[in-house]
């Protein structure tokens, strides 16, 4: 055990081009990471040359240290986040911290050394630094290589106004905005693969997401809202997900199916799906919907039928995955940690009362038609008011007050 402090640095890359909103967006990031750290041994996180400084407590093992890592890296917002430790600014203390950095880093052939000196104060320029450094590490592991260009290992060293950070552990994060700092939208949330990944996307974005989910029941099974209930759970864990309200859409369907033609069945599920869900939107302040279509995927994803869903509604709605492939969209989930439960059958809405050949150029003036003399407005209104509710640890998410 060694006596120099553990941290975790929180690089960012779009937050440093925000200008005078800079301290905003660094602000909403700095109560993300508190809040979703609590499990962690956090002493205290600091603004620093850039970044955040994630101080952890002394004791603190490598194990905790690179799991906390590994959390901060998913947590919108973040473009990288390293593992190493704080240090004095004396040369020969910032050689053995980088050593026992270096030794921390796994497997590798490689490496080079990055030193930055922020402050001037400090008489050790970046250039000799490198040197300096370069040359002790190369003394602790005479087997190892140095290389310029794309080495296995990067040490950094960063000289700031009392301090030096060195680190050697440093992973890729998720980047994009930090939840809360984009207002906020209701997501059409299935236990399907797409909808939780175009989720995951709009909170990259900063938007404070709002899950909807229509279940099948009474007439199918609850399975489905378990298993977006183990989405959300995935989905918190980087405060992606405020909460998700669950509409039981079986007998709503029955109905519909019963009095529509077969071939417009699955225009009006959605229809009547986007006016309930712009119904919570309202009473949440959101400003948008967002769904998990892709353009041509499915029969109800044609642009003929996309445009008779938006026409159900005066929201914006968005679609993160509009463009995508599908091979792309399950790579992200795999990413996310959601593509093992959307992998699992559970009948839902999506699958109840389908028809054998679905409209797939639908026309306005026939959905009208098959509209008629059905009771939307009460349909909406009973399902808005009969929805079920759950929360999840979001940081940036506060209830509206009605």
């Amino acid at each position: 055990m060694n006596e120099y402090q553990r941290i975790c640095l929180a690089h960012y890359h779009e937050i440093g081009l925000k200008g005078h909103n800079r301290a905003t967006f660094e602000r909403r990031l700095q109560k993300n990471l508190e809040a979703l750290l609590v499990g962690f041994p956090v002493v205290t996180i600091h603004r620093i040359a850039g970044r955040l400084c994630v101080f952890l407590r002394e004791g603190t093992s490598w194990e905790v240290a690179k799991a906390c890592a590994q959390v901060i890296g998913k947590v919108p917002g973040v473009a990288r986040v390293s593992c190493g430790y704080k240090c004095d600014r004396d040369l020969d203390v910032m050689c053995e911290v980088a050593r026992i950095a270096l030794g921390e880093a796994g497997d590798f052939t490689t490496f080079k050394v990055a030193a930055r000196r922020n402050h001037t104060d400090f008489a050790t320029g970046s250039m000799d630094m490198n040197q300096i450094v370069g040359a002790s590490l190369c003394e602790a592991f005479p087997d190892k290589i140095v290389r310029m260009k794309h080495p296995d290992v990067t040490v950094g060293v960063e000289v700031v106004q009392n301090a030096t950070y060195i680190y050697a552990y440093s992973e890729r994060g998720v980047g994009g905005l930090p939840v809360g700092s984009s207002g906020r939208v209701v997501c059409l949330l299935s236990s399907g693969i797409d909808s939780p990944v175009a989720l995951w996307k709009m909170a990259r974005r900063g938007a404070v997401c709002i899950g909807v989910h229509f279940s099948g029941r009474p007439q199918t099974s609850d399975t489905s809202e378990y298993l977006v209930d183990e989405i959300g759970h995935v989905l918190e864990k980087t405060g992606c997900i405020a909460r998700i309200y669950t509409v039981a859409f079986g007998d709503i369907q029955r109905e519909i199916a019963l009095a529509v033609p077969p071939a417009l069945r699955v225009i009006i599920y959605r229809r009547v799906m986007f006016r309930v869900a712009q119904e919570i939107a309202r009473c949440e302040g959101a400003l948008a919907l967002v769904t998990g279509e892709s353009l041509g995927q499915v029969a109800s994803q044609t642009l003929d039928n996309l445009c008779c869903t938006n026409d159900a509604v005066d929201l914006m709605v968005l679609r993160p995955l509009i463009g995508s492939d599908k091979l792309d969209i399950i790579s992200d989930a795999e990413a996310l940690g959601s593509f093992a439960i959307s992998s699992q059958d559970a009948p839902d809405c999506c699958t109840l009362f389908m028809p054998r050949n679905p409209e797939t150029h639908a026309k306005l003036v026939d959905v009208y038609a098959a509209e008629e003399g059905l009771p939307l407005d009460q349909w909406v209104c009973e399902l808005a008011q009969a929805a079920e509710v759950k929360d999840y640890a979001c940081p940036a998410y506060k209830p509206k007050k009605h």
